[in-house]
């Protein structure tokens, strides 16, 4: 079993890096389409957008993974079948099960390199793209959809900020402190505001406003120091969608809006899709056994791979119904993001019931 074991993963190891190498190259020459509407425009030369498709791959190959591998593993199966291999493994005593077993060691495989490339590449690259096409631009990030920018609640005070730069620097800050009894005790109006250390920040140009029983106080200062929960990590946080975070980040920024009582639901599912995501790669792998065995019967490679595209791009697609679903309903963050794998295993674990009866 172990020379059959090494067999199969230079069959599916080959196939799989094959199909990833593909879909890379047709994806990235979409985005190189759509980096040169950018170029066209003047907006930055071409070496930028060539590198900003090249910042891009990571995120792309960790999106992918999964259905490369689906279609990789149906190739290398459906050759094996093909050439009689599969039978003699059958006439051997390999049941399909033992089969299955292989390739879910192999899997785990793969589903260790996916959690390395989402949790240690990936997010680096896409929030490395970001900041270079913010320079680039010369743009600000877009905080939210107040027009007043976004507002954190910091222990007795709520902030305000207008803009984000790529540098991490704020600009029109605004900060409303209060006292125990939540009366409003100072307002403090900085035109900009530059990270120092551990949660310390340095303010610009600040217009600060006492309120008390005896009136208000209103004085100017050039500089001073202020302390927020804000940091550069929980402002990165708004660089990237959910999607492409690292798992620590989405922890700790889950973990800091708890801390201020805010709904975390969106990140939590998040946080469980990057958990799950790997394990989607096995179930892949299970899927693909018995489709490989009945798509070469029924047709060539070109059904085996649109077969793969299909069924990856419905695992995609009901992972995002799922997790929306999951937040307009409540459902327990774990719920919608391990339902979809979940569905797709039982999928697969009853066609090689079948297939093993047949």
């Amino acid at each position: 079993m172990r020379i059959l074991r090494r067999y199969l993963t230079r069959q599916i190891v080959a196939s799989v890096a094959l199909v990833l190498v593909g879909l890379l190259m047709l994806f990235s020459f979409f985005d190189l389409i759509q980096q040169l509407e950018d170029v066209a425009k003047g907006r930055y030369p071409l070496m930028p957008a060539l590198l900003l498709v090249a910042l891009e791959l990571p995120g792309r190959l960790y999106e992918l993974f999964p259905v490369a591998v689906l279609i990789g593993t149906m190739f290398a199966l459906a050759q094996l079948v093909l050439h009689s291999e599969y039978a003699v493994m059958r006439t051997a005593g390999v049941s399909i099960f033992a089969l299955g077993r292989t390739l879910a060691i192999i899997g785990l495989g793969f589903a260790a390199i996916a959690f390395a490339i989402g949790e240690f590449v990936a997010p680096w690259s896409d929030e490395a793209g970001q900041r270079m096409k913010l320079r680039q631009t010369n743009a600000d990030v877009k905080v939210s959809a107040f027009r007043s920018g976004i507002w954190v609640k910091d222990a007795g005070s709520f902030v305000n900020v207008g803009r984000i730069l790529h540098d991490t620097t704020l600009e029109q800050i605004r900060v409303y402190e209060f006292d125990e009894a939540y009366r409003l005790r100072t307002i403090s109006l900085a035109r900009s505001a530059r990270y120092l250390t551990e949660n310390e920040w340095q303010l610009e140009d600040v217009v600060r406003t006492r309120f008390s029983g005896e009136g208000t106080e209103v004085e100017r200062i050039a500089q001073t120091a202020w302390h927020s929960v804000l940091t550069p990590r929980i402002l990165n946080v708004l660089l990237l969608p959910p999607d492409k975070m690292s798992v620590g980040t989405l922890f700790s920024y889950i973990r800091h809006l708890r801390d201020n009582r805010q709904d975390s639901a969106r990140y939590e599912i998040a946080l469980w899709n990057k958990i799950v995501y790997p394990l989607a790669v096995v179930v892949m792998m299970f899927l693909a056994l018995p489709f490989a065995y009945m798509n070469v019967r029924e047709g060539g490679v070109s059904t085996r791979i649109f077969a793969g595209i299909m069924l990856g791009l419905g695992f995609h697609l009901l992972s995002r119904l799922f997790g929306h679903a999951g937040m307009l309903a409540g459902w327990p963050p774990l719920l919608a993001a391990f339902a979809p794998t979940a569905l797709f295993l039982g999928l697969a674990l009853s066609l090689i019931y079948r297939l093993e009866r047949r």
